[in-house]
């Protein structure tokens, strides 16, 4: 690359050949400079690779004058940038005004005065390098942020397979439940989008945001010693009391990482804390672990409690066979005002086809079937008992 090729480049546009030539030989030893002999041509011009930094426009031009040009450069997206110093004979305060109003950068009269011309074109080229420059770094820092964002989201995705995973190695229920189950929350959530009681919290970032945390409901179970987790019979009942702490831990357990982040815009941690805490509370107030009942539970531990209770019912457990899809469908209407929300039971009752869908889609695998086998045990009981 030359030297020439770093000078700036400077449109001329002007009807009379010796505005061209005067204003040529003062400008081309600081800077490339092309010559238009008249609107439409520097229209063309301005277009042209390499595009002018700068372009000094004539006003009275035979055909296209200088505001025509103007409105031109500024109707187009290619040019529309570029800064517009106007060369004119015509000095009156609302010609002056008429141009600027125009998106024009400065106004020149003429006769030009070669210095003034020259410290006019030199600030507004500085003026526009500056522009340019905040331009690229503004551009810059959002592909930064958007970068960092994405590296963000992926490593709280990351986490939160991690946590639930170990929730996972310590259950009898399968990695395919967490994905269901998640999976369900999400079509119940955008199913009530248009619902006057739910539209103002089911937007589609809280969507994303439910699909994220879902994955953390049971959490707490970690925390359940194994002779009660993995009993493979029915528990006693202060057995049951000791399996329902776990929404109690599991909440803790996110309310300190919510403590150590410090950050109140944690929104999926607070999200995952509400489910955590509340699936297992009914609509009635018969639920535990506090009782909560009606809009008093928190609308994702709503989501997941018709979501969790779906995916219990048709999956193998030690404690139960399958049920059949139609089985789950009449149970979960059964619980429509004392289990669940009425309008959440409405809402999968209209979407229930998808549900069955995901549940084909994220079957257990064999290996997991497997595993539950192992366990399987000729008592019934354990959680059976809420459905």
């Amino acid at each position: 690359m030359n030297a020439v090729e770093h000078k700036p480049c400077i449109l001329v546009i002007d009807d009379t050949p010796e505005n061209l030539s005067l204003m040529s030989e003062l400008l081309r030893e600081d800077y490339q400079v092309k010559l238009a002999p008249s609107g439409e041509r520097g229209l063309q011009v301005a277009t042209a690779d390499p595009q002018p930094d700068l372009i000094l426009l004539d006003i009275m031009m035979p055909g296209m004058d200088g505001y025509q040009v103007m409105q031109q450069l500024q109707a187009d997206k290619a040019t529309r940038e570029i800064p517009v110093i106007f060369l004119t004979a015509l000095a009156g305060v609302d010609d002056e005004r008429r141009g600027l109003d125009l998106g024009a950068v400065d106004y020149i009269t003429k006769p030009i005065s070669p210095s003034i011309a020259l410290a006019r074109v030199r600030n507004h080229l500085q003026l526009k390098m500056m522009r340019d420059f905040m331009q690229y770094r503004n551009e810059y820092l959002n592909r930064e942020v958007a970068r960092r964002t994405r590296q963000l989201s992926a490593i709280q995705d990351v986490t939160i397979r991690a946590m639930a995973s170990l929730a996972e190695t310590r259950d009898n229920e399968t990695g395919s439940h967490i994905r269901r189950t998640q999976t369900y929350v999400k079509l119940l959530a955008e199913q009530l989008r248009g619902h006057p009681r739910f539209r103002d919290f089911c937007t589609p970032a809280n969507i994303d945001v439910l699909f994220k945390s879902a994955p953390l409901h049971d959490l707490g179970k970690v925390g359940i010693p194994d002779h009660v987790l993995l009993k493979p019979g029915r528990l006693t009942p202060e057995e049951f009391e000791v399996i329902k702490q776990h929404p109690q831990i599991g909440r803790d357990a996110i309310a300190r990482a919510l403590a150590d982040l410090g950050d109140e815009d944690a929104q999926f941690l607070q999200v995952a804390q509400d489910i955590a805490y509340g699936h297992h509370e009914k609509w009635d107030g018969t639920g535990y672990p506090q009782g909560a009942w009606g809009d008093g539970i928190p609308l994702p531990a709503r989501l997941m409690a018709l979501a969790d209770v779906y995916d219990a019912l048709i999956s193998r457990r030690v404690y139960k066979p399958a049920l059949p899809h139609e089985d789950a469908v009449a149970i979960i209407a059964q619980g429509r005002g004392t289990h669940f929300d009425p309008d959440i039971v409405d809402a999968f009752m209209v979407i229930q086809d998808a549900f069955k869908q995901v549940a084909q889609q994220f079957a257990d695998g064999e290996g997991d079937r497997l595993r539950e086998a192992v366990r399987i045990h000729a008592a019934i009981g354990t959680e059976a008992d809420e459905f």
